[in-house]
């Protein structure tokens, strides 16, 4: 079994592994209410996909 001749040092074992990061979700913002949502979700705000009511919220109901 092959072992390494030299230790990895901290630098190169980071500069390795730079791009495993997290990415933010994007966002889109809501044509009725103005509310940023993730896509191809329900607003959260207002309860509306696609152009149409999907889920009665406290906000709407009133």
């Amino acid at each position: 079994m092959a072992v390494p001749f030299r230790k990895t040092s901290k630098t190169r074992k980071r500069m390795r592994r730079t791009h495993y990061k997290i990415t933010a979700n994007s966002t889109v913002v809501c044509p009725k209410c103005g509310a940023d949502f993730r896509s191809h979700r329900v607003c959260p705000k207002c309860g509306y996909y696609d152009g149409k009511q999907v889920i009665v919220t406290e906000k709407t109901a009133a």
